[in-house]
């Protein structure tokens, strides 16, 4: 009896986009060059991601730190959540403009339901805190009603509005 309960609970899981805008969350060691770079296959967030029950469609654009995203690639993510079959939507982003974003994906009314997270620490380093983050994400948007734009770090999960990053202490807090 419990195998048919679970294999019920299963299949109502919610289908999940991923968007993958790059960010430290998938900055990896080059020891050619000694530099931290963007990795563009969404190694990391297939590599949390794995024991999760529902399948996920990850999808990979852009490769930026989000200091050097513009108006062009924000437009870019708007219209694939805009073109996408799924409702449930995570944007794996870079920390630093995530807020500007943010205000763009609510600004354009998407009628879906949107968390953007990533971490301050890239995955290859530290996996502790993107696998924090993306979780986070992924169970809130389980278990969340209601349409709009959300962020999920540092175990804050909240509207866009009510979120924002403290530069000076390095994490993201409640907004007052």
């Amino acid at each position: 009896m419990k195998k048919k309960s679970s294999i019920k609970k299963r299949n109502s899981m919610k289908k999940i986009l991923i968007i993958n805008t790059g960010g430290t969350f998938n900055k990896v060691y080059n020891p050619l060059n000694g530099n931290l770079e963007i990795e563009p296959r969404g190694k990391a967030i297939k590599e949390i991601s794995k024991a999760w029950l529902n399948k996920l469609k990850i999808l990979n654009i852009i490769a930026k730190d989000s200091l050097d995203m513009n108006h062009q690639d924000r437009e870019m993510i708007k219209e694939e959540i805009k073109k996408a079959k799924e409702k449930n939507i995570i944007v794996v982003h870079g920390t630093d403009t995530m807020h500007l974003t943010a205000q763009f994906l609510a600004k354009a009314k998407l009628n879906k339901k949107i968390i953007l997270t990533g971490a301050m620490v890239p995955h290859s380093i530290k996996p502790i805190e993107s696998t924090a983050n993306l979780s986070s994400a992924y169970g809130y948007l389980q278990m969340l009603d209601k349409k709009g734009v959300f962020i999920s770090m540092n175990g804050i999960i909240k509207d866009y509005k009510k979120v924002l990053k403290n530069k000076e202490k390095g994490y993201f807090e409640k907004s007052k």
